[in-house]
């Protein structure tokens, strides 16, 4: 007899897809939503039972998690008398994996527990590859007797998860490894251009910054997009931008600025403006491209 939780999952697309995936491989029964149907295709054949409306997804569930592009998304799904709120009984609980503000995640938690229902933040980091392989970071904020009743569901899809405290706490924390992750994005590139213009092949320049202080989580991870030439389409420059003004505004919410956060959104608002929101995170590096007029490609044969 199955004695897991029946969970809902609302929105399966770059990130939410492979957590459903692995849910369902780890034997959870499984109703899913998506503005976007056929995002749901791949997890309908995998046996998850795909729901035509909010209402349906969370119908009868002990659990609804959430993977949605930011808080915009949240508070339409979550809100108002058609919002999932309202439909939930009382003890059932929310995983909300969104990048999301620490004031709507309040808000969200305020209105749930009025309810009788939990709310738990759990903002993932990681990307898609990670999120595949049930390996991401989970930045848990909210009830920690919640938090724990809940764990085994978190283990299945991350493999590093952290309750943070209060709610709000995790947002915060995702937001301040995004400000670094956006901050080495907008650098590599620099780097590696100093290298390419000294005719020092870059394959060497991408492994002295490996094994050099310099390393970080996008030399590891992105440099192999920007010799592609693709960028990582995994995220979006309009999700970058957002999530930039999100760690601003914590900033400011707590009386100071953030200098390299403020500027760091600027170059990506640029490259934004230049190639689209929907273009590739790293079109902030090919923006320096663009304007040198060298392209950070080194020999195919040589890339690992």
């Amino acid at each position: 007899m199955n004695t897991l939780p029946q969970l809902a999952f609302i929105g399966v697309g770059n990130m939410g897809n492979p957590m459903a995936m692995n849910l369902l491989k780890a034997g959870y029964a499984l109703k899913v939503f998506d503005i976007d149907p056929s995002k749901t295709l791949n997890l309908k054949q995998a046996g998850a039972q795909v729901a035509d409306s909010l209402a349906e997804v969370v119908h009868g569930v002990n659990v609804v998690m959430v993977s949605l592009p930011g808080p915009a998304q949240v508070a339409q799904v979550m809100l108002g008398d058609a919002g999932v709120l309202s439909k939930l009984s009382p003890g059932v609980t929310v995983i909300d994996t969104t990048t999301s503000s620490v004031d709507l995640i309040q808000q969200l938690v305020e209105l749930s527990e009025k309810r009788s229902v939990h709310y738990l933040e759990a903002p993932v980091t990681n990307a898609v590859d990670f999120a595949a392989l049930g390996k991401l970071s989970i930045f848990v904020g909210g009830s920690l007797s919640a938090f724990e009743t809940h764990k085994p569901v978190l283990e299945v899809i991350g493999e590093k998860i952290f309750h943070v405290g209060k709610a709000g706490n995790g947002a915060t924390v995702k937001l301040l490894t995004n400000l670094l992750w956006f901050v080495s994005a907008a650098t590599i590139g620099e780097a590696l251009m100093l290298g390419a213009k000294a005719d020092i092949p870059l394959h060497t320049v991408w492994e002295a910054i490996k094994s050099s202080a310099g390393n970080s989580w996008v030399a590891e991870h992105d440099v192999p997009s920007i010799f592609a030439g693709h960028y990582d389409p995994s995220f979006s420059l309009a999700l970058c931008c957002k999530d930039l003004g999100l760690i601003n505004a914590i900033a400011q919410s707590q009386g100071y600025q953030l200098p390299m956060g403020s500027h760091v959104l600027s170059l990506f608002e640029k490259a934004q403006a230049v190639y689209g929101p929907q273009a590739a995170e790293l079109h902030v590096v090919k923006l320096l491209e663009d304007q040198v007029g060298h392209y950070l490609r080194p020999d195919p044969v040589k890339v690992s």
